[in-house]
Formats: structure tokens, sequence, C-alpha cells
């Protein structure tokens, strides 16, 4: 898989809310109304990563789910990375 430009990186995230380039990743924040859902967010993303096979890189501290997404075999952000960030916006919007 190919990594995209900045420029094709900066044009999808148009069709993103809440996410970013940043450290040559996808990023974004989720902020919850206390741990046990900001687990249950997890464990959702968790299921769709795995079944995609792309894992994003995460942490949580209590409320709060930092998310990067970046294709590390092709050493950037792919189509991948998109897909993925879609499927975590349709499963905590």
């Amino acid at each position: 898989m190919k990594a995209l430009t900045e420029k094709e990186i900066n044009e999808r995230l148009k069709e993103f809310e809440g996410w970013e380039y940043q450290e040559g990743a996808l990023h974004t924040i989720f902020e919850f109304d206390d741990f046990k859902e900001a687990f249950s967010a997890m464990t959702r993303i968790a299921f769709e990563a795995e079944r995609l096979e792309h894992h994003p890189e995460w942490s949580n501290v209590y409320n709060s789910l930092e998310i990067y997404l970046s294709t590390h075999d092709a050493d950037g952000v792919t189509e991948k990375d998109f897909e993925l960030a879609s499927i975590i916006d349709e499963l905590i919007g």
C-alpha cells in the first residue's frame, strides 16, 4: 500500500471532523464521560482493527482516548488509515 502525500492527506482530512495530520499520522482525541465508556469504545475499535488487520497507536487515561493512525509498512498514512478513522468515527459518533 502506497503512502499518501501530505497534500492528499490534508485534502482527505476535510471529510473528517476532529482529526488532524500530526507527527506523520492521523491524530485525534476523544473525551468520554468516564473510564468505562472510554474502555468500551476501545474494545469496539479493537474488534474492527483486528478485522482490518490494522492497529492504532493509542493511549487511554481515565476518560480520554488519544489515537494515532499510520501504516508502518508504507512509512506513512495510507487509505487504510482513513478507512479505520471512518470506522472509528462511526463507532463513537
